[in-house]
């Protein structure tokens, strides 16, 4: 009997300390996400934030109030991972002028399927007006700041 109630409470203690660990977890991702400037977009905020293109399937109607780049990406991916930084820098550097959207396209299969990607990371860059342009592949920052100046800002 006396095995019986110290398993009990054992396993009690065991499960308490894990949901701690994991409750502790938690809170320093969100601390983490919460530091990002960077934008994690869902398929309904890409509808209501970017463009929604189940209403105009044949028509590129961006709905944002300043130019954008969104990141389709994944958490496993190298080339990703080594991007990532640079889109937080940038979204620093430019956060009065531009946005930087992030899709992972593990957890939003269906809106990276209706842009058609194949290969991530994929960096879509939205101008004011005009059609948006698709950049396959990880890019140095040089390369981006050049992007953002000519497509997205026009300054050239």
């Amino acid at each position: 009997m006396n095995k019986i109630i110290l398993s009990m409470f054992l396993s009690v203690a065991i499960t308490a300390c894990g949901n701690a660990q994991n409750s502790n977890r938690s809170q320093n991702l969100n601390q983490k996400e919460n530091n990002m400037k960077t934008i994690a977009l869902t398929k309904a905020d890409f509808l209501t934030k970017v463009a929604n293109y189940e209403t105009n399937p044949n028509e590129w109607k961006y709905l944002g109030d300043k130019p954008a780049i969104v990141d389709f990406y994944a958490t496993w991916c190298g080339p990703c991972k080594a991007v990532a930084p640079i889109l937080e820098e940038l979204a620093e550097e430019y956060k009065d002028q531009i946005y930087i959207y992030k899709v992972d396209t593990d957890k939003e299969q269906e809106l990276a399927g209706a842009f058609g990607i194949r290969s991530i990371p994929s960096i879509l860059f939205i101008p004011m007006d005009g059609q948006p342009q698709m950049s396959m592949g990880a890019m140095p920052k040089a390369e981006f700041k050049k992007a953002i100046e000519k497509v997205l800002l026009k300054k050239e």
